[in-house]
């Protein structure tokens, strides 16, 4: 393999080939004599449906899995990667969907884990934890390298999995949604960091459903389809809306179809309330608002400004240390997740995989999680297994959900079937009020609009809805109003339209305030 050096240091890569690769599991075709390859200097976008067999063919690549057929070739010789540390040897870096951090170790714990030390039997914190601050400062990405992980937002925990390729000289960069959870300004300095990897010769694979963005950064994309390639292409000259036929198959409507609504009564109302976040300080700053039937209201904002706390502390999940919270007619302040939920709110978490299943349970039972112990699906504290069923595939019917069979683990399906479970789940409580805590993020653009189809028929049922989302392309295509949260507090109620972009990312950067 060549010896040229990237100006990292690290061994470059100037063409990484995937040849006929083919991976089977029990009843699933993952990848079917899929042929991909990146080059040195470029970007090279993967897109496809969740379960295409796009994470399955980059998990191969980076040694997590096995394939049954097929070899990869580095600089046009093959090597065999049995693991990530074989991967990461070879100069393959990996940020994945759902992140590989241990909730409990710091940023730089995080970050060295794996490592040996340069002190032998000592540890290097001190020198780990000054490179993460000087590659932090090189790309943009703050973070608090003492920070312990399970204290971060969402946002702030990618930021550590880039951190970690990088500081590991990653020379080959897969990158799965890396801009889901940032504003517009940060995705134009994000952009500018990759296109400085760009010229120092990185080759970086680019996962994301975002076409606007693969349009704008990548210079060749790759469609999967059911585990085949439909399709390599240059990106210059191609439409949003020709890459999206090509991942789905079919048609897919710019914009969804929004009916008037007459609006109902006030369903939830926020008065003044203060929370405080899991480190400790103030993440609610008298937050007042009021939510109603009929109304889908957006909450936008740069990730860690409160829109977690937010959507907690409406489910009864986080302590208020302040104000009061009404659903209908009655104070919810103080009371515990049951008690909300009976009273007709029906959460989405935006960790779907942390708090809203149990993976290691089935399709079936993470459908009745919420309602095991009520009848008819438990009678006399037995669980009535064929009730279980029939509500089971019903559900799973109509709401679309790909799955083996309902007693599949849920850890074994892609994330929008995932999600789909979770919005069977909620929605089929016939909620009066829905908190949706960023529901599409990580979905391709097929179970996106699945997703939005449902939250917009809920709407035309009465449904109130508060969108939490940091894709403002989804709070300007969803919502009636418009709240923007900036350091715990809102910035403004923005009617649709009267919302852009720039305005409210201006809002969400705390530069401008509406009254």
């Amino acid at each position: 393999m060549t010896t040229e050096l990237l100006p990292s240091g690290t061994r470059r890569i100037d063409r990484m080939d995937m040849c006929g690769i083919t991976k089977r599991f029990p009843g699933v075709l993952a990848n079917n004599q899929v042929d991909f390859d990146v080059l040195s200097g470029e970007v090279h976008a993967l897109l496809g449906e969740n379960g295409a067999g796009k994470s399955t063919l980059m998990k191969i690549l980076y040694g997590l899995y096995q394939p049954d057929e097929g070899e990869i070739r580095l600089n046009g010789e093959k090597v065999a990667i049995h693991s990530p540390a074989d991967a990461i040897r070879l100069g393959i870096g990996m940020i994945h969907q759902h992140f590989m951090l241990v909730p409990t170790l710091t940023v730089t714990e995080n970050v060295a884990l794996g490592l040996k030390s340069s002190r032998g039997m000592r540890t290097d914190l001190d020198r780990v934890e000054a490179r993460i601050e000087e590659l932090a400062a090189l790309y943009g990405l703050k973070v608090d390298p003492d920070a312990l992980v399970w204290q971060l937002s969402v946002g702030q925990q990618q930021r550590v999995e880039i951190l970690k390729a990088l500081y590991r000289g990653a020379a080959l960069l897969i990158l799965d949604e890396p801009t889901a959870v940032l504003t517009p300004q940060e995705v134009d300095e994000f952009f500018v960091t990759l296109e400085q990897m760009k010229k120092d010769g990185h080759a970086l694979i680019f996962i994301s459903h975002k076409l606007h963005e693969v349009i704008q950064l990548c210079n060749r994309v790759t469609v999967l389809r059911d585990g085949h390639v439909i399709g390599t292409q240059t990106t210059a000259g191609v439409t949003r809306h020709q890459l999206a036929e090509m991942m789905v198959g079919r048609p897919i409507a710019a914009q969804p179809q929004r009916a008037t609504v007459d609006l109902g009564e006030v369903r939830l109302k926020l008065r003044d309330v203060e929370a405080l976040s899991d480190r400790e300080h103030p993440a609610l700053r008298g937050v007042s608002f009021d939510l109603r039937g009929g109304e889908i209201v957006g909450l936008a904002g740069v990730s860690g400004n409160g829109q977690r706390e937010l959507a907690e502390v409406i489910a009864g999940l986080r302590p208020t240390t302040g104000g009061e919270i009404t659903l209908g007619d009655r104070s919810t302040t103080g009371q515990g997740p049951r008690t909300i939920m009976d009273l007709g709110l029906s959460y989405i978490p935006e960790e779907r995989m942390r708090d809203g299943m149990i993976k290691d349970f089935t399709v079936s039972e993470n459908i009745i999680l919420r309602e095991f112990d009520k009848p008819p699906y438990s009678r006399a504290g037995f669980l009535n297994r064929g009730e279980i069923r029939l509500n089971s595939t019903t559900l799973v019917k109509e709401f679309n959900v790909k799955t083996p069979t309902l007693e599949t683990p849920v850890k074994n399906l892609s994330g929008g079937n995932i999600q789909k479970i979770v919005l069977a789940r909620e929605l089929s409580r016939e909620p009066r009020v829905i908190v949706a805590a960023q529901p599409t993020r990580g979905l391709d653009i097929g179970a996106t609009e699945y997703v939005h189809s449902r939250l917009l028929e809920q709407r035309e049922l009465g449904t109130a809805t508060l969108l939490i989302s940091e894709d403002l392309d989804e709070i300007l295509a969803l919502s009636d109003r418009i709240l923007v949260i900036f350091h715990g507090r809102i910035m403004g109620d923005v009617p649709r339209a009267e919302a852009t972009a720039e305005k409210l990312g201006l809002m969400m950067t705390g530069e401008e305030q509406v009254v």
